[in-house]
């Protein structure tokens, strides 16, 4: 468990959408080599005084591109700890620096809140050989030890907590839109091929009766003309709704109560619709759901039902289920299958995520049934 820690760390890729910089880096900046200049000119009892006030300060602007170039800020600032750490060392003198020089930690933060993990790795194993050298020359206490990397190690944490918290709203975000586009796909989907199964039966049936009959031929062109005109409608509804910053109109969308006027549009000979008498107190996602569904059964009977001439559709509700039924008496086509087209998935997803069920098939006496039932109260 430790190796694949190790290795999803390294390969952890940059954290997105770093800022370059914000006004506030220049303020914080700005206060960083005030505060160094009046450090290094009232205090007396630091060694090098000129020298680590001039490093005090001179470092300070590394922190505007601590987001965009994580690593080098961290190897700029601690390499340089280290070198003065070494010089000390070397030099018999405390530690050379000044307490401002504490601002190195909001690079440790930044490493890790918008570094690579191969950066995380490199740049924390020079934090730590900094740290190390630098606490030598001052001969501290093993409490001092580890309250050093402690604060140091309160730093990272810091950046991975903040990291992680971006990074799942950028995953939730990402989900969101994710089910907004298959929502959208498989309400494009019932639209279209509701509608342009319509208008194909439609085509065909005035083709066959134009010259025997014109006038039926003519009818069959007014019903395509309805037709293609909410086609069209619904289609301009949800480009409107996917272009960014456009206004969303939304019309009130089909419920139960729409089945009938749905059937009455259905080019097939005889369309049964039975509904409950009490329909206000389904929830609004439940009455959308079902016409879909029965929609998306009247397209399918339109498409693959051979020489249907009868479709019944019945809904029950009782016992905090609602039921729905539809089936066709056509001839049923070798090649449908349950498992077959965008338009059984769709309807699939819209029962699972409404935690009902749904099952489609043919008939053993002919036809096809599909029948879904769903919760009549949705949990929030």
């Amino acid at each position: 468990m430790t190796t694949n820690a190790l290795s999803s760390l390294w390969t952890e890729p940059r954290a997105t959408d770093a800022p370059e910089r914000v006004p506030r880096d220049w303020v914080l900046v700005g206060v960083v080599m005030v505060a160094a200049l009046l450090e290094g000119v009232l205090r007396d009892d630091v060694a090098w005084r000129s020298f680590a006030t001039i490093v005090a300060v001179g470092l300070a602007p590394v922190l505007l591109w601590r987001r965009t170039h994580p690593l080098a800020c961290v190897v700029m600032a601690f390499g340089t700890a280290m070198a003065l750490g070494l010089a000390s060392l070397l030099g018999g003198i405390p530690s050379v620096g000044l307490d401002t020089m504490i601002y190195v930690l909001v690079l440790v933060y930044a490493l890790v809140r918008w570094g690579s993990g191969r950066e995380i790795v490199a740049g924390l194993t020079v934090v730590a050989v900094a740290a190390g050298i630098g606490m030598v020359p001052d001969h501290i206490g093993t409490a001092e030890v580890v309250g050093g990397f402690g604060i140091l190690a309160a730093a990272a944490a810091g950046g991975a907590a903040f990291r992680y918290r971006a990074e799942s709203r950028r995953r939730a975000l990402d989900q969101s839109r994710s089910q907004e586009r298959v929502g959208l796909a498989r309400e494009l989907h019932d639209i279209v091929a509701h509608h342009v199964s319509a208008i194909a039966v439609q085509a065909q049936a005035g083709r066959a009766m134009a010259g025997q009959r014109p006038e039926a031929a003519l009818e069959a062109l007014v019903v395509i003309e309805g037709e293609a005109s909410r086609t069209l409608a619904e289609m301009r509804a949800m480009v409107r709704v996917l272009r960014d910053g456009a206004p969303a109109e939304y019309a009130p969308k089909p419920g139960v109560a729409d089945l009938v006027s749905l059937a009455r549009r259905t080019p097939v000979p005889v369309v049964d619709v039975e509904l409950p008498a009490d329909l206000d107190e389904l929830p609004p996602q439940v009455d959308a759901a079902v016409y879909r569904l029965a929609q998306e059964a009247l397209t399918n009977a339109l498409r693959h039902a051979r020489n249907a001439s009868r479709v019944e559709i019945r809904v029950v509700a009782g016992a905090g289920r609602l039921r729905l039924r539809v089936t066709d008496d056509g001839q049923v086509d070798p090649a449908r299958s349950a498992n077959h087209g965008f338009g059984l998935l769709g309807m699939t997803e819209r029962v699972q995520l409404l935690g009902g069920t749904l099952g489609a098939g043919p008939e053993p006496e002919g036809g096809w049934t599909v029948d879904a039932e769903l919760p009549t109260k949705v949990r929030r």
